[in-house]
């Protein structure tokens, strides 16, 4: 194997380490020669302890390099990086044993820590994998769905001009039949509209400038509403269409969905255990009376 790349060591990265390697030396000596997940497979050995893919996969997740559900290719740069990473690990974790530094009470009270925070991590995954399942999350979406309010939408177009009398004009010839799109290339003075026929998509009213809400609210499909007053002139708008607001897809939702049950469900956890545990949160120390001066006073100035 080639050396590993010159780079700098995180403190906490090497004290995680040390307490992986102190807390997987208390069951055995040596490395385990079973793949700790079905499919895994052995890719380095560092004072026969095995290092196995599924170690290296674990680091690159840590490290926000890869999701748990994406896969990592052995024979990809980023794998023999973090491979390399994990056998850096191991080593520096093997060095602090050796020279007792696992044996510090500084030491054990971090390594317990880091049990402690694993091991709630595990619980907390298990409780989340087992409760945000695919029905949850459709069940919680089909509720959603039945409570939610959907929003008018409003497709229209515009032409905006710089004064009361052009807006005047350009909504009477169109009243008179001209063609919306070529007028707005040539009246209008929005650029972000202008070369599109006027046209705002489809929006809900709080979406928009107050004005125009305001203007559409009770407009008909096919009505010339305006002119009137906006940002940098003066408008006249076509209501081209009206319609509900299309519910958000499940797909859309699913994130912000499981977010919530995670959230949810660790909330839960939580208030159980603290139910039936005796939990006692001590009042901080009076503060230290301040200590008296020893130096003499000084006399009082005479006129």
């Amino acid at each position: 194997m080639t050396p590993a790349p010159t780079r700098p060591v995180s403190l906490l990265a090497c004290a995680l380490a040390v307490a992986v390697l102190a807390l997987a030396g208390c069951g055995r000596k040596g490395g385990s020669e079973h793949p700790p997940q079905p499919g895994d497979r052995a890719v380095a050995t560092v004072g026969g302890q095995t290092v196995w893919a599924s170690d290296v996969k674990r680091e690159a997740v840590a490290q926000g390099l890869v999701s748990e559900d994406e896969p990592l290719d052995p024979s990809s740069d980023l794998f023999r990086q973090m491979l390399d990473e994990v056998i850096d690990e191991k080593l520096l974790a093997a060095e602090a044993v050796r020279r007792h530094l696992d044996k510090d009470p500084l030491a054990q009270r971090r390594l317990a820590a880091a049990r402690e925070r694993i091991l709630g991590d595990m619980l907390v995954e298990g409780v989340v994998d087992r409760a945000v399942t695919d029905q949850a999350v459709q069940t919680l979406y089909q509720q959603q769905l039945k409570q939610a309010k959907p929003n008018e939408e409003i497709r229209a177009r515009q032409i905006v001009t710089r004064t009361l009398p052009e807006a005047q004009a350009v909504k009477s010839q169109l009243a008179a039949g001209a063609a919306f799109d070529a007028l707005a290339m040539q009246r209008s003075i929005d650029q972000a509209t202008r070369f599109n026929g006027g046209d705002l998509g489809y929006f809900t009213a709080d979406a928009m400038p107050e004005a125009y809400g305001a203007a559409l609210k009770d407009a008909k499909v096919g009505q010339l509403v305006g002119p009137f007053q906006v940002e940098g002139g003066y408008a006249v708008v076509k209501v081209e269409d009206r319609r509900r607001q299309p519910p958000i897809s499940l797909e859309q939702a699913r994130p912000q969905i499981v977010r919530f049950l995670t959230y949810d469900q660790v909330r839960e956890l939580l208030r159980q255990l603290r139910d039936k545990s005796a939990v006692k949160v001590l009042p901080p120390p009076a503060p230290a009376a301040p200590a008296a001066s020893s130096s003499p006073a000084k006399p009082e100035a005479r006129p």
